[in-house]
């Protein structure tokens, strides 16, 4: 989840590195570093435990030039975060080296380097690769070379860049398993975990392979193979204006991610006027794929599974295609069995998240008719090696909490079960039926953005809470379930999640006065049944945060503090009901006082195992 910036060129490039860190640091946040090869071809170095903003404030008290450079923003693996295990890592004085990923055989390196007389001064897995090439560059050879001599003997993932003085003009990266990418520019280029980090400088990126190296000088940049042969990897130049990622009139990127919500589902459905167009979405391959299509299984990981789980009903409901949702983490180490005609669906924001992508790379071949990828993210690794692909339109998402990713995503899955549902018997009424309410869509959501201050004043009950619980049915129950992971990852409140006919085995023991009892109640089938679950909670002096449509029939009254949602078409509730469980999750975090943006302990884009 690190975020790595490097650059070679004939310019003094510190404040390239530095700015590269600010627009990756959703990457993590724990430390910061950089180290650049001075004109006297020395290194020098920079780490802060902290925000980049550490590192910008010692950079600015103990100023460090040069031309060659790597930065990194660290999330913490192996090691608490401190300025001894911020990278960059050194090595002799002579090698610094950034990492992102995670070293699974870094204990045995360690004894090993450890007999070989080099003091590891770290808790990283990181440190042992630095001590690694400077024990092959000590044997002789190019920076190129010990690189290629070290991954050999590295087991897990990582991304890398290195320096070195005796060659002060050169960076090597190598990845596997975690993303890097390569900038390039006109004597100079890049390498960077994410395109974002270089847009101030370059439009034309290279995206890496499994165990590529790639070398890049002022003048030059050349890719080498796990054979260590060269080869050509195309120039992609991305050619859209480059998003901006200021806050504008909001005071957080959560919050100003939540209201640009209409805009990115509309950018997502557009176009999509009829079920084949909804269809061509999906790619050319994608008609002959879906002909076949007999079950799908979903494969994702945290908000992502959340979106899957809401897809289950969709599809069963809609389309009659059987479908089965499991957590990437579990599906990739689990023996299974697969039915014939399986479309394997993977969902990752950035394209990248570890688990997933192993699920994918783990899949046999005869395992599943195909794959798909539901991703935000252009030429990420998951969309590269997917069979089909449909990207979302919800622009770059900084808070590390997701809410237009995960809207978006749901639109994408809507829109599969549309086109899955054409070739098994839905009416073309009812087809139009689903494209006519995602059209309304973007008008419910801004309804529900309007209700935002209504929220903050019900979010005022929860600043003394530290546990909640939240109550779903049917469809809705994933919905429930991603309202209390927001309100967890940002405020910091053990919150869970449960069907709310699930009540009375279990969870009601955990009901008292201090006990707030979050419910999604839209006016479906199984409204009286719910409103029966809520009964059994009011009993027992729980308090009750009712998100209810306006049609449904709740009325405020002594511990029942009703939200009136809008009236809306059924199959777009469950997004409807997540942008104001999204919006209640933001105004108690502000008034707990946490950090809506960069919550302790997490990071934006998952790549570690």
């Amino acid at each position: 989840m690190c975020g790595i910036v490097a650059a070679a060129a004939r310019r003094e490039v510190s404040e390239i590195l530095l700015e590269g860190l600010r627009r990756l640091e959703y990457r993590g946040y724990d430390s910061a570093g950089m180290a650049l090869i001075d004109e006297k071809h020395n290194l020098k170095i920079h780490k802060r435990k902290g925000k980049v903003s550490e590192l910008e404030n010692a950079q600015r008290q103990h100023p460090y030039h040069g031309n060659t450079g790597i930065a990194h923003t660290r999330w913490a693996t192996h090691g608490e975060p401190s300025g001894l295990n911020a990278h960059p890592h050194i090595s002799g004085q002579r090698v610094a080296l950034v990492h992102n990923g995670i070293i699974e055989n870094h204990a045995a390196l360690r004894v090993e380097l450890s007999e070989a007389g080099y003091e590891i001064t770290s808790a990283t897995d990181t440190e042992v690769i630095a001590h690694l090439l400077h024990s092959s560059l000590s044997a002789g050879g190019s920076l190129l070379q010990a690189m290629q001599q070290t991954v050999v003997k590295l087991e897990g993932a990582y991304a890398l860049a290195a320096i070195d003085i005796a060659n002060p003009d050169t960076v090597i990266g190598a990845r596997k398993g975690s993303p890097l990418v390569a900038g390039v520019g006109i004597g100079e280029n890049f390498l960077a975990s994410d395109t974002m980090a270089l847009r101030q400088v370059t439009d034309r990126f290279i995206y890496l392979e499994e165990e590529d190296l790639v070398c890049i000088t002022p003048d030059s940049l050349q890719v080498y193979n796990a054979d260590g042969s060269k080869v050509q990897r195309p120039v992609e130049r991305i050619k859209e204006g480059l998003e901006t990622a200021d806050l504008g009139s909001f005071d957080h990127y959560m919050i100003k991610e939540i209201f640009e919500q209409p805009a990115a589902l509309e950018a997502t459905f557009a176009g999509a006027t009829n079920a084949q167009k909804v269809e061509e979405r999906f790619g050319l391959a994608a008609p002959a794929l879906f002909d076949r299509v007999k079950k799908v299984q979903i494969v994702a990981c945290g908000t992502s599974f959340h979106a899957g789980l809401v897809a289950r009903y969709w599809l069963e409901e809609i389309a009659g295609v059987s479908c089965e949702v499991e957590v990437a983490s579990e599906f990739r180490y689990r023996k299974r069995v697969q039915y014939e005609g399986t479309l394997l669906v993977v969902i990752s924001q950035s394209g990248e998240t570890a688990d997933t992508l192993a699920a994918l790379r783990n899949a046999n071949a005869d395992e599943f008719l195909g794959s798909l990828v539901v991703s935000n993210v252009d030429n990420s690794s998951l969309v590269r090696e997917c069979d089909l692909v449909f990207l979302t339109r919800a622009g770059i998402e900084i808070g590390v909490a997701s809410t237009k990713a995960f809207t978006t995503q749901l639109v994408a899955l809507l829109m599969l079960t549309l086109a899955l549902s054409r070739r098994r018997g839905l009416s073309e009424s009812r087809q139009q039926d689903i494209i006519t309410a995602l059209q309304y869509l973007p008008r419910c959501v801004q309804q529900t953005l309007e209700l935002n201050d209504a929220v903050q004043h019900l979010s005022e009950a929860f600043i003394s809470k530290r546990h909640a619980l939240f109550l779903g049915r049917g469809i809705q129950y994933p919905i429930a379930m991603e309202g209390a992971l927001k309100l967890k990852e940002i405020s910091y409140i053990h919150a869970e999640a449960y069907p709310a006919g699930e009540l009375k085995h279990g969870p009601l023991a955990l009901v008292d006065d201090d006990m707030p009892v979050v419910a999604v109640a839209p006016n479906d089938e199984l409204l009286e049944k719910l409103k029966s679950n809520l009964e059994e909670v009011r009993s027992r002096g729980g308090e009750l945060f009712v998100f209810a449509d306006k049609e449904a029939g709740f009325a405020n009254e002594s511990r029942v503090r009703i939200l009136p949602m809008p009236h809306c078409h059924e199959v777009i509730r469950p997004i409807v009901y997540t942008v104001a469980l999204q919006l209640l999750s933001y105004h108690v975090a502000l008034q707990k006082g946490t950090d809506v943006d960069k919550p302790r302990n997490l990071a934006k884009s998952v790549t570690v195992e």
